[in-house]
């Protein structure tokens, strides 16, 4: 790949505002309220994108662990290895209370000892959904008095709704993934392989300035929703899905678009149409108050209407039809049969229907949403045209 590969494509970063100190404090106040609200007196976290969050510190997992523990009044503390001790204070910016653990020490005995330091060694604590079993288990063993629970009603709650400040740095993702799909579209050609426009793709995120790639799948692959193991290569003809995002400051895009090498048959422009409408179905139903599943239904009757399905049967549209988005790029809530939770300002899902006919080829146009007071707004316009994946 040359140097200059991407040469029109600039650094898209300026201007944009990371999440504030203030904003980080406000999450950890209505995180309290709400294990008052629960009745946990304390919720642990692992490193992790919750972690990152509430605290802003961003730590990877490993078989060391690094965590916090943020009860319901008094000041939040973190446990980590004592030879990162100093890495980790130049992270802290809430709170200064920090418990470190040797080589051959437990690291758990600290959680117990910050518990008991807040007089709630045998309270009600909460754990974040991810935390791996072997940090619950080891938790569990050296506070065995606590009553172990589930912190999604603080973690998935504050999560689930995003702020302007949240949402604008999605919008930037959002319009930087568009901008790599743009220049990978125009560098298609035939005999290209999955791995040079995944290479390609990852070279013009860097391009401008994040980190991030874009999937892509060809001809009768593209029926497998998450691709399939053969390497393909480009022909004349091929219908072309291409899945992929970046973050910004940690939040994420997600973006697909489906288009054809060549000329469309007959057979796959009457297939996008279709997709195109459940799209543009799943949007209209995503109003303030409706229960998620309803977007659901609105995509999977289009498409079950055409005489594919019935739910989740191929020929048609096998999985749900959105997912929740964030600093996790699949996060709640999700757009699925069953989720009646109803629709509410600063949520962020993605609207991604797909049409599967095994052997011939699949259809899937996914474009992220957020919703404000008056409705569903896109961060990315969907496709206008099977021959125009972008709106100019």
């Amino acid at each position: 790949m040359k140097a200059d590969e991407f040469a029109e494509l600039k650094p898209m970063l300026d201007g944009i505002t990371p999440i504030t100190l203030e904003e980080r404090e406000a999450r950890i106040e209505k995180a309290r309220g709400l294990m008052a609200e629960n009745g946990l007196d304390a919720i642990f976290l692992e490193a992790g994108t919750t972690m990152r969050y509430f605290t802003g510190i961003l730590w990877g997992r490993s078989e060391r662990m690094m965590a916090a523990v943020l009860p319901a009044q008094g000041e939040i503390a973190y446990i980590c290895p004592a030879f990162e001790e100093d890495r980790l204070r130049e992270m802290v910016v809430h709170g200064n209370d920090v418990r470190v653990w040797e080589e051959h020490e437990s690291p758990f005995a600290q959680v117990a000892e910050i518990l008991h330091d807040n007089g709630i060694a045998d309270g009600r604590i909460g754990f974040e959904e991810t935390t791996r079993f072997f940090v619950f288990d080891g938790v569990r063993q050296a506070v065995p008095n606590a009553s172990i629970l589930s912190a999604d009603p603080v973690a998935i709650a504050c999560r689930g709704i995003k702020t302007p400040a949240e949402i604008a740095l999605m919008q930037r993702a959002m319009v930087i993934t568009s901008e790599a799909f743009k220049a990978c579209i125009a560098r298609l050609h035939e005999g290209m392989s999955q791995a040079e426009f995944f290479e390609l793709s990852v070279a013009a995120h860097k391009a401008m300035g994040v980190k991030g790639h874009i999937g892509v799948q060809f001809g009768a692959s593209t029926a497998f929703p998450h691709g399939s193991k053969k390497m393909t290569f480009l022909q004349k003809g091929d219908v072309v899905l291409m899945d992929g995002g970046c973050t910004v400051e940690g939040y994420w895009s997600d973006i697909s678009r489906t288009i054809i090498f060549g000329e469309p048959t007959d057979r796959q422009r009457e297939i996008w149409m279709l997709e195109q409408r459940a799209q543009e179905a799943a949007f209209k139903a995503a109003q303030i108050g409706v229960p998620m599943e309803a977007i659901d239904a609105a995509a999977r009757k289009v498409i079950v209407d055409a005489g594919f399905g019935p739910g989740y049967k191929v020929p048609g549209l096998p999985h749900r039809t959105g997912h929740g988005i964030g600093l996790d790029i699949h996060e709640h809530y999700n757009v699925v049969t069953g989720n009646t939770r109803p629709l509410a300002a600063g949520m962020c899902f993605s609207n991604e229907p797909m049409i599967v006919i095994y052997g011939e080829f699949g259809i899937r146009l996914e474009d992220c949403m957020y919703m404000a007071e008056d409705g569903p707004h896109y961060f990315t316009q969907p496709s206008p045209a099977i021959d125009q994946p972008f709106v100019d």
